[in-house]
């Protein structure tokens, strides 16, 4: 996999991702509506890890900056 996201998008994501798990472990979003933030919230954190987004593949683009 090669990356496609830059140092910024990867840190958006990451707490984005620590955000929605937050508003799931502390009870103030519950229910189903909570379980599926907690699945978008691990999937942001996993693409930001890998800094590999397969929607950026999609629509062939990138936020990456050139070497």
């Amino acid at each position: 996999m090669k990356r496609n996201m830059s140092n910024i998008d990867r840190l958006i994501r990451a707490i984005l991702a620590v955000l929605l798990v937050y508003l799931f472990i502390g009870e103030i979003v519950t229910g189903t509506f909570g379980i599926i933030l907690v699945v978008l919230g691990l999937i942001l954190l996993i693409t930001s890890v890998l800094g590999f987004c397969p929607l950026y593949v999609l629509f062939k683009m990138s936020t990456l900056k050139g070497k």
